[in-house]
């Protein structure tokens, strides 16, 4: 044999040993690149979850909002009708009236609802001006509530509609 052939057989064994390495380090980059895809699916899909999550909770608050927005109106005149009751000689009408009208407040106050603060100076963003009146009081003062605003948690049902002073003196 001559000295090329032994080179070549020599070189020959080398890559073919050669070839086993080689081959094992792109099953490893196809490995880590599975495994790195792999987390970011798991990664995505949580997300997705919380995403879900997020938007039931939403969606299960504006229910409830919603139910809330269309009692206000019994709300109101169930105050109406325990004024008329406290004004009837049968107390027993008053008091089961103003029982019914107590569960039902307790009811929606614990699932989010409450009274829009109707006192100091009239805030835009909580209170319908549907009067200006003449007063000693400093202008913008709510000096009386018409009807009551409700919010349900953070999101605003109805403003509250209210009178506020208006300064004596620039009347004249």
């Amino acid at each position: 044999m001559s000295d090329n052939n032994k080179n070549d057989d020599a070189t020959k064994k080398t890559s073919e040993n050669a070839k086993p390495a080689e081959a094992e380090q792109p099953k490893e980059d196809k490995y880590a690149e599975l495994k790195e895809q792999m987390l970011r699916l798991a990664a995505e899909f949580d997300n997705y979850k919380k995403r879900a999550k997020a938007d039931m909770d939403k969606a299960r608050g504006m229910g409830k909002a919603e139910l809330a927005k269309s009692l206000l109106p019994i709300l109101d005149e169930f105050e109406l009708a325990m004024i008329a009751a406290s004004n009837s000689s049968d107390k027993s009408v008053s008091k089961g009236i103003e029982l019914v009208y107590s569960n039902l407040t307790d009811t929606l106050k614990r699932s989010g609802l409450r009274e829009v603060p109707a006192d100091g100076i009239a805030d835009p963003f909580k209170h319908e001006i549907i009067m200006v009146a003449e007063s000693d009081k400093k202008p913008g003062t709510i000096l009386e509530v018409v009807k009551k605003g409700y919010m349900f948690d953070d999101m605003m049902l109805r403003p509250a509609s209210v009178i506020v002073a208006k300064d004596a003196k620039s009347a004249k």
